[in-house]
């Protein structure tokens, strides 16, 4: 009955008012909302029969001399037995070594193009010293202690003031991009503010001009919400960009993601485990994206009622093909509540 529905459901284009982007929902290219499942999932996971500690792999504890030096660990004294890493990437994209940007006389020939040194910093957090461990494995306690190595290391890079933006994503799974299978995240601090997040916080403000008030504050969740805790609520986004897409919102008004307190990170630990079980439950443990969408380290006090940060996950179950690289309009074949109502009804894992 579910697939009669969808035959007669029109196709929609809606606008997210967060991130400025169209999104064309086409329900005659979907099968039914329950039926998908990765066709390539990321590595799974068995911590009764998986080594701990896997030969060759840098990030294992008792292998700290394979890797790029360390920024500080968790706990920070130099025990041997840490629970979280910080460390330089071995292969950064930006380089910590050099100068503070400067602007770099155009070329004549490429028509007065901008260019900067490429300064910048480029870090790994590994989330646990042992190999058969993903982070939906860990406790809420120990996501938090993750979550919060994440706010110490932009308070740090703030300092530094040519640094304006700070990106913190993950790549699970070899088609999300993850070069090794241990738990991992990365972070990087950034001379600018990329155009993604200028054209998010333009649409903010644009919202925010228009109603006098925030444009995520105001998302309607009644049938997007997954799920929700005293801090946070999760939903499928309303004009999601792809399927299953999950956003993990602050309840009240926040502009900053390092402005997350322990009681806060504990209970958003505890809803992001939640997010990560149930997609890896429903959709045979995707390979997937999470990426913290927060404000820019310089922006000004009249601008924080219209910036309001989220974490959102992204599970790899589609291909970005050439009318999305074309356009920047996405086609999504789930529209949103049947996603949300679908991951809301998954049993939620022990």
């Amino acid at each position: 009955m579910a697939s009669e529905q969808k035959q007669g459901r029109s196709p929609e284009l809606r606008k997210d008012w967060v991130t400025n982007r169209w999104v064309i929902f086409s329900p005659a290219r979907a099968k039914r909302p329950s039926d998908y499942k990765s066709k390539s999932p990321a590595t799974t996971t068995n911590t009764t029969t998986a080594d701990q500690i896997q030969d060759g792999c840098p990030f294992c504890l008792g292998h700290e001399h394979l890797c790029a030096p360390e920024i500080f660990r968790v706990p920070t004294s130099s025990d041997p037995d840490w629970k979280i890493r910080v460390i330089e990437n071995l292969y950064p994209a930006l380089d910590r070594t050099l100068n503070d940007p400067i602007a770099v006389a155009p070329n004549p020939n490429l028509n007065g193009v901008e260019v900067l040194g490429g300064f910048g910093f480029h870090d790994v957090v590994i989330e646990t010293p042992f190999h058969s461990l993903q982070l939906l494995d860990l406790s809420s306690q120990e996501i938090s202690e993750v979550l919060l190595a994440y706010k110490y290391r932009i308070l740090q890079l703030a300092a530094h003031s040519s640094i304006h933006y700070v990106q913190v994503f993950k790549n699970h799974g070899a088609s999300a991009g993850a070069s090794l299978s241990h738990s991992h995240s990365q972070i990087i601090g950034l001379p600018i503010v990329p155009p993604n997040v200028s054209a998010r916080v333009d649409s903010m403000k644009q919202y925010f001009n228009e109603t006098g008030k925030c444009s995520v504050c105001e998302i309607q969740v009644k049938e997007l919400l997954i799920d929700e805790s005293t801090h946070f609520i999760s939903i499928v986004p309303f004009a999601a960009t792809f399927p299953f897409e999950i956003w993990i919102i602050p309840r009240d008004h926040s502009s900053h993601f390092h402005q997350l307190d322990e009681a806060e990170a504990v209970d958003l630990g505890g809803l992001l485990k939640l997010m990560l079980r149930k997609m890896a439950s429903q959709l045979n443990n995707p390979p997937f994206n999470f990426m913290i969408h927060t404000s820019p380290l310089r922006v000004t006090n009249p601008q924080l009622p219209y910036i309001h940060w989220f974490l959102q996950i992204i599970p790899q179950l589609t291909v970005v093909a050439g009318f999305e690289m074309a356009t920047g309009c996405y086609i999504n074949p789930v529209f949103p509540e049947d996603a949300a109502k679908v991951l809301r009804e998954v049993p939620n894992p022990e």
